[in-house]
C-alpha cells in the first residue's frame, strides 16, 4: 500500500546530503516549538527566581510547556496572522497554564524575545551532534595523516604536477581544516545568547513588574534557558546570527575541501583514492561513484548563498525590524540542516577512504621524471653552472616528451654529468621537502 504524506511534508527528497542527520531532527518545528515553549518557560522561571512571579506560576508554565500538548498544524496556519508563531503560541500556552497563572506566560517580553532565544536554543542543539561527526573525521584524518606520512604522490598546482608531495601531508591539512571549523563552531555555540528586550529593548515592562537591574534579570533568564547572557538587546544587532552564519559557511567550504581532493583524485584516470562504499548509476553497471565527496561540495556551493543572506539581515532599521529578521529563520535552518549532513557525510568519507600508493608512486612517472625538475636544477647548477644546467634541463625536458623517453635515461647520456648520483637526484620520494616533518608538527594539534 502506498503511504501518504500531505501535500507540504518536506520529506528530504531532493536534499540527499542531508540524509538522516541529526541536524534535520534538530532543527524540523518539532523542535523549534519545544525550543518556544523552553523559551517561554525558562522566561517564567527567571521572574520566580528574582521574586518577580510566584514558584507556582513557575512550575505551573514550565508543566504546561509540554510539545505535546500543542497543535503544530493550527500554529503554522496562525502565525501569518501575527507574521510570527510565538503570538499563538504564547496564546495557547496562556490557556493551557490555566486562569490562576496564566497572566504569568509571556510576561514582559515581545514575540522577537522568544523567537530569538528559541532560534539560538534551537542552533546550540543542532551543534552537539556537528561537533561529534567533525570529531569523527578529525580522527579519522589523523590516521590517515600518521599512516601516509611517506606515502608520495604528486602536488598539482592549477591542475598540473608540481613537485612531490605526500598523502600524509595532504590529510593533515584536511584535519587541520576540521579542527579550524570545529573550534569557530565551539567558540560561537558558546557565546550564542538569550534574548530579552521587551517591546522596544529598553525591558520597561521588567522594570515596572519590579525587575532590580537589567543585567540581574538578562542573567537569570539566560541561566535558565541554558545561553550566554546577552550585553544588550539584540533585536537589532545581530551580531549572534551573523557569526553563526559565518562559521556555519566555514565549515561547509572547509569540508569542502576535503571532496573536491577527493574527487579529483577518486577520477578513473588518476585512481589514487576512493571511497569506502562508492554509490552506483542509474545507467552504468560498472559505476562506483564518490557521492560522499559529491554531496559535500553541493553544501560547500550552498553554504555561501544563505549565510549572505542572513549577512544582508544585519541591516535591521529601529529597535525592531520588519522584515529583517523574519528574514533569517528559513536560510538559517536550512544552513545548520545542510552543515549537520555534511558533518555526517564527511565523517563517513575520512573513514572509509582508500588510499592506493601504487597508483600514486605510478603517477608520479606520468611526466617522465620532469616531476623532480626543480631539484635537479639545484643539484646540476654547482656542478655546470645555473645558467648551462637551466640550458640543459630545459633541452632534455622537451626531448622527454618528443621522445617519451624518462629523465633519468637522458640525463645519464650526459657526460658533463659523470659522478652526479642521478638516481638519487631523479627519486620523488626524495624530494619531499619538510612534508613528514609538517605531518607531525600538525598532528601534535589536539
Amino acid at each position: 500500500m502506498t503511504p501518504e504524506f500531505p501535500s507540504c511534508a518536506d520529506t528530504g527528497l531532493l536534499a540527499p546530503g542531508r540524509g538522516a542527520a541529526a541536524a534535520v531532527s534538530e532543527t524540523g518545528d518539532p523542535a523549534y516549538l519545544r525550543a518556544l515553549l523552553d523559551a517561554e518557560a525558562a522566561l517564567t522561571r527567571a521572574q520566580a527566581a528574582l521574586g518577580l512571579a510566584p514558584p507556582e506560576a513557575a512550575a505551573a508554565v514550565t508543566e504546561a510547556a509540554d510539545p505535546a500538548r500543542f497543535d503544530l498544524r493550527s500554529l503554522a496556519a496562525r502565525a501569518a496572522g501575527g507574521g510570527n508563531p510565538v503570538i499563538p503560541l504564547a496564546a495557547d500556552l496562556t490557556a493551557a497554564v490555566g486562569a490562576e497563572y496564566g497572566p504569568y506566560v509571556h510576561r514582559g517580553a515581545t514575540s522577537q524575545d522568544i523567537m530569538d532565544t528559541a532560534t539560538m536554543l534551537v542552533a546550540v542543539r543542532a551543534l552537539g551532534p556537528v561537533l561529534a561527526d567533525l570529531g569523527r573525521a578529525e580522527r579519522a584524518l589523523a590516521r590517515l595523516a600518521a599512516g601516509h606520512r611517506d606515502t608520495v604522490l604528486p602536488g598539482r598546482t592549477l591542475t598540473q604536477h608540481a613537485v612531490p608531495t605526500t598523502f600524509g601531508l595532504k590529510a593533515a591539512g584536511w584535519r587541520a581544516l576540521v579542527l579550524d571549523a570545529r573550534d569557530r563552531l565551539t567558540r560561537v555555540r558558546d557565546s550564542l545568547p538569550a534574548q530579552l528586550g521587551g517591546a522596544a529593548g529598553t525591558l520597561a515592562a521588567f522594570r515596572a513588574y519590579g525587575a532590580p537591574d537589567p543585567a540581574v534579570l538578562t542573567e537569570a533568564y539566560a541561566r535558565e534557558v541554558g545561553l550566554a547572557a546577552p550585553e544588550l538587546p539584540w533585536h537589532t544587532l545581530r551580531t549572534p546570527i551573523a557569526d553563526l552564519a559565518g562559521c556555519l559557511a566555514f565549515t561547509a567550504g572547509a569540508l569542502g575541501k576535503l571532496a573536491v581532493d577527493v574527487l579529483t583524485l577518486s577520477r578513473t584516470e588518476i585512481g589514487e583514492v576512493s571511497e569506502g562504499g562508492g554509490g552506483g548509476s542509474s545507467a552504468m553497471p560498472h559505476k562506483a561513484n564518490p557521492v560522499r565527496a559529491t554531496l559535500l561540495a553541493s553544501a560547500a556551493r550552498q553554504a555561501p548563498q544563505l549565510a549572505a543572506t542572513l549577512y544582508g539581515c544585519l541591516a535591521a532599521e529601529d529597535e525592531r525590524p520588519a522584515g529583517a529578521w523574519h528574514a533569517e529563520w528559513e536560510p538559517l535552518r536550512d544552513l545548520l540542516r545542510l552543515v549537520g549532513g555534511a558533518a555526517g557525510q564527511a565523517a563517513e568519507l575520512a573513514e572509509g577512504l582508500r588510499v592506493h600508493p601504487d597508483a600514486m608512486r605510478g603517477d608520479l612517472g606520468r611526466t617522465r621524471g620532469l616531476i623532480v625538475s626543480e631539484r635537479l636544477t639545484a643539484v646540476l647548477a654547482p656542478v655546470l653552472g645555473r645558467a648551462r644546467a637551466k640550458e640543459l634541463l630545459t633541452e632534455l625536458a622537451r626531448r622527454a616528451h618528443d621522445e617519451n623517453r624518462p629523465l633519468r635515461e637522458l640525463l645519464e647520456e650526459q657526460e658533463e654529468l659523470a659522478g652526479i648520483d642521478l638516481a638519487g637526484a631523479t627519486d620523488p620520494a626524495r624530494y619531499t621537502g619538510f612534508a613528514g616533518t609538517l605531518t607531525d608538527r600538525a598532528l601534535e594539534r589536539r
